[in-house]
């Protein structure tokens, strides 16, 4: 009788990005930026993008998808080729933002493999765009407006691509770029390997899908249901900064709001130890806990912070998993958590024993979605706020100074100061003299501080409704949903009639109606104005209205509550390489 023998077991996979397949220079690369495990969207869609696969990916904003899709774009390229035949993959994106942060995510992941990246859109210098487009590029990351007036230009050639990803495409079809994709598309070699990712899979996204991917691996990322009601019940509060400013406003909320202990939790490792130097620097007592600390330097990072030695704790998802301290008094989102249930497991952590909390979060103004899916799935409010003034800090910092000389008199113990007092009321008035000491407090207490740029839309504005009943949040700062105003749908380049129209919705606000000094004769499409007024003003496409384009001038109706701040931003940027005159248009009946 023959003994059974079984068959030899497969070997784990490694933990990690190692686990994935991916270039050990790309994996060494992540290490090095503070990248410990692959999110959920990641370890979907990049196994078959390094098979050569197309990919249909339907995951929201935040949850990896640049790392999803840019990390297998590594292995195809070939840097230091010739650089005529050298670019070999294109992303297209909506916004000119996303285009900045997906070119330098590309860079730092491909860097030790000589990867260059880079973006073009709209506002930015023709002439630069060109000259690196001519020096040779691996990937060029770019709206498709932008692209599309480099490739009539024949300074973007497409026939030697590998690779498109499209990326946040529903956001693309809402802008008004449908054509405009289309067109890109047919100018890229049959054989390409294509990626679409977006938030949601509407019929145009597949109908899109069904045109130009190949029997793609369909990738869903589904949002975790959270029980109504399961956040803490603790004060919650966002504010909407640009990148460049969140680290400064960060320390002002923090200066304002005067923490007796605080979490903040950030992404990477990397952020993790910059944040902590920098706050140490302000005068806050720091501490750095991630994945690349030993258990033992762990331990001694907790044992401080319990220890309350330790002000403020700066750390990454991963590392903090179990973290149990009762006293926290805040926690801060540095950068909003990828999914609801992250962002309940963080704040989770602040509020306990019956005590009060608070749960802060910095949103980038492209990030108004994940906080709207947060309330959404929660159940909950999160108050956007403006960033604290410079007025508030000093208001503040008068409050505390008031509250410590409050506690000292009750302590009692002055009898050594009073003969100091005595003399100096003898030639001053009493009050004066304690002004003065104030005022010395005070001076010790922080040096003169500079305004933060803040958005140029009022955070306390009514909320908005938003679609299928989730809330809303207004342009920047709470801006919200408008109602769908069929962009998807328009019809560029060839405007029937006198007079191009995007379709008329009614708005669930007031409107007003925008005159902008340049139509068909500038050459200027809707998807130029929509593209503006999201690019510059940094407004939600979907509050965008009517657009009306003759050969002379154009007409957009947009919130009435933040016309004038896109008329102050519109005035200052171009629109198709050229400044035009915009103001508000009064008139009900006009002819081209």
């Amino acid at each position: 009788m023959t003994a059974r023998t079984e068959p030899p077991k497969a070997a784990p996979a490694p933990p990690g990005f190692s686990g994935l397949g991916l270039d050990p220079r790309i994996v060494t690369a992540l290490l090095a930026l503070g990248y410990e495990e692959p999110t959920p969207v990641q370890r979907e869609a990049i196994p078959p993008l390094l098979a050569g696969r197309d990919v249909l990916g339907q995951a929201a904003t935040g949850t990896g998808k640049t790392a999803a899709f840019a990390l297998p774009l590594l292995h195809i390229l070939t840097p230091g080729a010739d650089a005529k035949d050298r670019l070999g993959a294109l992303i297209l994106v909506p916004t000119r933002e996303l285009a900045m942060q997906v070119a330098e995510a590309v860079h730092k992941y491909g860097k030790a493999m000589g990867i260059a990246a880079v973006p073009i859109y709209g506002g930015s210098p023709m002439e630069t765009q060109l000259r690196a487009l001519k020096r040779g590029v691996d990937v060029v990351v770019a709206t498709p407006g932008r692209a599309l007036d480099h490739i009539r230009r024949k300074s973007l050639r497409l026939a030697g691509i590998k690779v498109v990803i499209l990326d946040e495409a529903d956001e693309m079809l809402d802008m008004g770029f449908a054509e405009d994709l289309e067109a890109i598309l047919n100018e890229t070699p049959t054989d390409r390997q294509t990626a679409l990712f977006s938030a949601t899979l509407p019929p145009r996204i597949a109908e899109i899908a069904n045109k130009h991917l190949k029997n793609p691996v369909r990738v869903r990322i589904d949002r975790e249901v959270v029980p109504a009601g399961s956040a803490p019940r603790v004060r919650q509060v966002a504010y909407v900064v640009g990148r460049a400013h969140k680290m400064a406003t960060l320390g002002r909320v923090l200066d304002v709001e005067n923490p007796t202990s605080a979490i903040v939790f950030c992404r990477t490792r990397t952020e993790v130890d910059e944040l902590c130097e920098s706050l140490n620097g302000r005068g806050y007592r720091a501490e750095a806990l991630h994945g690349g600390l030993s258990q033992e330097q762990r331990d001694r990072v907790m044992k401080r912070f319990r220890a309350n030695t330790a002000d403020l704790l700066i750390a990454t998802d991963v590392a903090a998993r179990g973290l149990d301290v009762e006293h926290v008094s805040h926690v801060v989102n540095y950068d909003v958590p990828t999914s609801a249930e992250a962002y309940v497991h963080r704040i989770g952590r602040t509020g306990r024993a019956g005590r009060e909390g608070v749960a802060i979060t910095l949103a980038e103004p492209r990030e108004h979605r994940l906080l709207r899916n947060i309330e959404f799935l929660t159940k909950q409010k999160i108050q956007i706020a403006a960033v604290p003034t410079v007025a508030d800090l000093r208001a503040r910092r008068i409050e505390l100074t008031k509250a410590s000389l409050r506690e000292t008199i009750l302590a009692g113990d002055l009898d050594h100061f009073r003969p100091v007092v005595d003399s100096l009321a003898q030639e001053f008035d009493i009050m004066d003299v304690a002004a003065a000491a104030v005022k010395m407090v005070d001076a010790e207490d922080g040096a003169e501080v500079e305004e933060i740029p803040s958005v140029t839309i009022r955070p306390d504005r009514p909320e908005r409704p938003g679609i299928g009943g989730k809330p809303g949040f207004g342009p920047r700062h709470d801006r919200g949903p408008a109602p769908r105003a069929g962009a998807a749908g328009m019809k560029e380049g060839k405007p029937p009639g006198k007079g191009f129209s995007r379709k008329r919705i009614t708005p669930e606000w007031d409107v007003a109606r925008l005159y902008i000094g340049a139509g068909r004769a500038a050459g200027v499409r809707p998807g130029d104005l929509v593209g503006a007024i999201v690019n510059e003003a940094g407004v939600d496409a979907r509050a965008i209205g009517a657009i009306q384009i003759t050969d002379r001038f154009s007409l957009v109706e947009v919130p009435a509550d933040i016309a004038d701040g896109i008329i102050e931003t519109l005035r200052a940027t171009t629109i198709k390489g050229r400044r035009v005159p915009v103001r508000r248009d009064h008139k009900q009946d006009w002819k081209s």
